[in-house]
């Protein structure tokens, strides 16, 4: 899982280094200008996701085939229709929506173009991003990664070609990152189902999976009622990011072009933290489903064990490295020294990010979503952003980069007293 999400970030990541090098710092800011929406967008979907999962991996380990299937059907069903009514709405009003977010007038074009093309794709989008989620809810972690190998390798080719015009491609500067996710998660999706098939996978598309390609309403009920705490609180986060952002924004491009370049290299740090969450929450459904809730404290305990060991080295190599890592974005001084500055400040709370996704994530796995999500989101609402401004108009930007491991801290410590004090003493039971 770790790997697998490493992967996700990996085609972004070297798309926004292509950028950055190939057409300058103008691009590379255009490209993070889109970031917060598409962390909304993901949000929808990583809920829905999340919710599926959890439903799952309990169908799962009660070993209830067609309960596994029908999850699934009414997860899909919903992520596509989400989809296209993103493609409708969010590429009609993509200049309008970075406009709102205050970004700089030198790259609203650029970045109005780049967004209209990522907005349009969403339906196939979340159709993949929901594929790897529920796979893992029956223990495959592997086919995700290897998807996830397809998509990153013709990104990673396709991107600089669409840049330079390769073999006869057009150029299509700023927008050939966009071009190429495109192209890479539909030549995915479409390896992903034939390869599913001829292995005669649990959840491959064929006639039985067809068949529950509806909507059913207690299933959704089931999952929404995971998966919407889940999404809110992420649309949440990047509701709160947006905020950050327009504060970001007000110090110039270079500011810009940083938050982007340190959100990607945050994001690597972040993903081990979350897979070992998703991996314990997931672990922590298959034990309900079996009946053995006695293990959630030891899926606790070790998750957040492992969060120590490699989250924590993870942050050694990052400040070690930290210039030359930032280096790979851009060659613009002023911009890496922002992005250090961010690093330096930022890095190590996700340590404590991590150990608050794995309690969250355990509790998850039990069906008590609702109020884990209201500590997170009071962590967020009112800390994160009020700091962020407060702290902003008195220090500068290096106050917007507080307010994280400020927020990370809040969140620990909201969640692990809610975890200790009250949810250890509920009785855990499926939920479907």
């Amino acid at each position: 899982m770790m790997l697998a999400n490493i992967l996700q970030s990996l085609s972004g990541t070297i798309n926004n280094i292509f950028l950055g090098q190939l057409i300058g710092v103008h691009a590379l800011a255009a490209a993070s200008a889109f970031f917060p929406l598409m962390l909304f967008l993901i949000s929808f979907v990583m809920g829905l996701g999340s919710g599926a999962s959890v439903l799952i991996g309990q169908a799962y380990g009660a070993k209830n085939h067609d309960r596994v299937l029908a999850v699934a059907g009414t997860t899909l069903s919903v992520g596509l229709i989400g989809g296209l009514l993103v493609a409708v709405f969010g590429g009609s009003f993509a200049a309008a929506l970075l406009r709102a977010l205050a970004t700089p007038a030198d790259i609203i074009e650029d970045a109005t173009a780049y967004s209209r093309i990522m907005l349009v794709a969403m339906p196939g989008f979340f159709l993949f991003m929901l594929f790897t989620a529920i796979m893992r809810g029956v223990s495959d972690m592997v086919t995700p990664l290897k998807a996830l190998v397809v998509s990153t390798l013709v990104s990673i080719v396709l991107t600089p070609a669409l840049i330079r015009g390769w073999g006869g491609l057009p150029q299509l500067g700023v927008t050939s990152a966009a071009c190429a996710f495109v192209v890479s998660f539909t030549v995915t999706l479409l390896w992903l189902g034939l390869y599913m098939r001829h292995k005669g996978h649990a959840l491959a598309p064929n006639a039985e999976l067809l068949r529950h390609m509806r909507i059913e309403p207690k299933i959704l009920l089931a999952v929404l009622r995971i998966g919407v705490p889940t999404a809110l609180q992420m649309v949440i986060m990047s509701l709160a990011e947006v905020a950050l952002l327009s504060m970001v924004n007000g110090f110039g491009s270079g500011a810009t072009a940083a938050y982007g370049a340190g959100n990607q290299v945050l994001g690597y740090v972040q993903f081990p933290a979350m897979s070992i969450a998703i991996a314990a929450s997931i672990l922590g459904a298959q034990a309900i489903g079996a009946g053995h809730s006695e293990r959630l404290g030891a899926i606790t305990r070790a998750g957040i064990l492992i969060n120590f060991a490699v989250t924590g080295s993870l942050l050694l190599l990052c400040y070690l490295f930290s210039r030359s890592i930032v280096g790979m974005f851009t060659s613009n001084i002023e911009v890496i020294e922002i992005t250090q500055r961010m690093l330096h400040i930022v890095l190590w709370s996700t340590l404590i990010f991590g150990c608050s996704a794995v309690v969250s994530g355990v509790m998850r796995s039990s069906g008590t979503v609702l109020m884990p999500t209201v500590l997170s989101i009071s962590a967020i609402a009112l800390v994160e952003v009020p700091v962020a401004w407060f702290l902003s108009h008195r220090i500068g930007l290096d106050g917007v980069w507080i307010a994280y491991p400020v927020t990370f801290l809040a969140m620990l410590l909201f969640q692990s007293t809610y975890y200790r004090l009250v949810w250890r003493g509920k009785k855990i039971q499926r939920l479907i």
